[in-house]
C-alpha cells in the first residue's frame, strides 16, 4: 500500500477518536496498532467525568477539563451514551486535612469550577449516611460515563468520513519536504503513506512516535514514565451504599484511592499509584489489606472479604517519581522544524473528560496549518 492522505492520526484511544470525530472530513486516516479502538489507557480508567478541580488555573488540563466536562455531558445526551452527573464528595476524616480541603476548594474556584461548596459533617451524613468524615467539599459537576459506549459513539461518528485501519503499527516516520512519509506494518506486510498533517495521539506510545518523527525527546521534555494503578472490586452485596463518588483529600502524590461507580451500578476501589518499567496489567492480590486499611477510613461498612483484585491501568506521565504534576503537551512542532506534526504527549487524567475539548483544540491547530 502506498497512498497520500490529507491528515493522519496515530492512535485510536478516546483522544484519537475525539480528534477524528471533530475533524470529520474526507481524507482523514486513523491507524491503530491494536485490533480495535480504546484497548489501552482509555479502557482502563475510573470512568469518572472530572470537574477540573485539581489542576493549575493556567494549565491545559484545567482549561480542557472544564470545557470537556460540558461537552461530554452534551455529547452523551445527544448520542444515547450512559452518563450520570452523580457528583463527588471530597471527605476530610481528620482535622489535619482541613487545610488541604480549603486548598482544593480555592484551586477549583480559580479554575472556574461552578457549584462547589463546603459541607459540614451533618450534611455529609445526610447526603451519604454510610460515609465517614468530619467535613467535605461537594462537587456537583462530577460524574461517571460508560467509556466503551462513549468511544463506540465517537468511532461511529468519525468513521462516517474518516478511514480506520486496525492492527496497523507505525514503525518509521520520515520528513520529506513539507510532508511525512509514514512506514506501517500490518497483516499484509510493510508499506508507506504520505501526509502533510500528522497527529500523534498514541497514548502510552506517544513518546516513541514523536521520536520516530525526529523529535529530540530529552530536549523537548517528552520523556514519559509509566504510572500503574490497581483496582479491587467490591462484592455486589455492598453496592449502592454510596450514591456519589467519594474521594479523599488529595495528598502530595495523586488523588488517593476512591470508590468508582459504573453507570450500571457496579462498584470498586482504586486506583493506587506506582511507577513501573513495563506495560503489564496483573494485580497483586496481597494489596487487599492495603486497600481495605485505606478505604475503611471513609467506608466503615466495608469488610476485607468484600474486596477482590479486579483490573489495572497504566498512564503515561511526563513527571518522573517525586516530581510535581506536569501539564498535557499538545503542540504543533513547527518551531522544532517539523511543520504539520502535532504531538500529544502525557495525555493522562483528565484525558477522558477532556477528550472532546482536546479534539476541538487540535482542530484549531489543523486549521492554522492548513491556512
Amino acid at each position: 500500500m502506498s497512498l497520500e492522505v490529507d491528515i493522519a492520526v496515530i492512535g485510536a484511544g478516546v483522544v484519537g477518536l475525539a480528534i477524528a470525530s471533530e475533524l470529520a472530513q474526507e481524507g482523514v486516516f486513523v491507524l491503530e496498532k491494536n485490533e480495535s479502538f480504546g484497548h489501552e489507557v482509555s479502557s482502563r480508567t475510573s470512568e469518572v467525568v472530572h470537574a477540573g478541580i485539581y489542576y493549575h488555573e493556567d494549565s491545559l488540563k484545567a482549561k480542557l477539563c472544564l470545557e470537556g466536562n460540558v461537552l461530554l455531558y452534551e455529547f452523551c445526551a445527544e448520542h444515547g451514551v450512559e452518563c450520570k452527573r452523580v457528583g463527588k464528595i471530597f471527605s476530610a476524616v481528620e482535622k489535619g486535612e482541613m487545610e488541604g480541603l480549603e486548598k482544593l476548594y480555592n484551586q477549583a474556584s480559580k479554575n472556574g469550577v461552578e457549584g462547589l461548596r463546603f459541607i459540614s459533617r451533618d450534611e455529609l451524613k445526610r447526603l451519604e449516611p454510610n460515609v465517614e468524615g468530619i467535613a467535605g467539599v461537594l462537587s456537583p459537576p462530577s460524574g461517571i460515563v460508560d467509556s466503551f459506549s462513549y468511544m463506540k459513539a465517537l468511532y461511529s461518528k468519525a468513521s462516517e468520513k474518516a478511514d480506520f485501519v486496525f492492527k496497523c503499527e507505525a514503525i518509521g516516520i520520515e520528513k520529506i519536504n513539507s510532508k511525512y512519509r509514514v512506514t506501517i506494518r500490518d497483516s499484509e506486510g510493510i508499506s508507506t503513506f504520505t501526509t502533510p498533517v500528522l497527529i500523534n495521539a498514541a497514548g502510552l506510545h506517544a513518546e516513541k512516535i514523536a521520536e520516530l518523527a525526529g523529535i529530540n525527546i530529552p530536549k523537548a521534555g517528552y520523556k514519559t514514565y509509566l504510572l500503574k494503578g490497581d483496582y479491587f472490586s467490591i462484592r455486589p452485596q455492598k453496592w449502592g451504599m454510596t450514591k456519589r463518588l467519594i474521594y479523599p483529600v488529595p495528598g502530595k502524590v495523586g488523588v488517593g484511592i476512591h470508590n468508582c461507580i459504573t453507570t450500571d451500578g457496579r462498584e470498586r476501589l482504586g486506583p493506587d499509584e506506582y511507577y513501573v518499567d513495563e506495560i503489564e496489567y496483573s494485580v497483586d492480590e496481597n494489596k487487599k489489606q492495603l486497600f481495605y486499611d485505606y478505604a475503611r477510613n471513609y467506608f466503615p461498612f466495608l469488610e476485607i472479604e468484600d474486596l477482590e483484585p479486579e483490573s489495572s491501568g497504566i498512564r503515561p506521565m511526563l513527571q518522573s517519581p517525586g516530581e510535581s504534576l506536569k501539564d498535557f503537551v499538545i503542540t504543533h512542532e513547527e518551531e522544532k522544524g517539523f511543520p504539520g506534526l502535532i504531538n500529544l504527549v502525557g495525555i493522562e487524567s483528565p484525558g477522558l473528560t477532556s477528550s472532546l475539548a482536546i479534539g476541538k483544540y487540535v482542530k484549531e491547530i489543523v486549521k492554522e496549518i492548513s491556512g
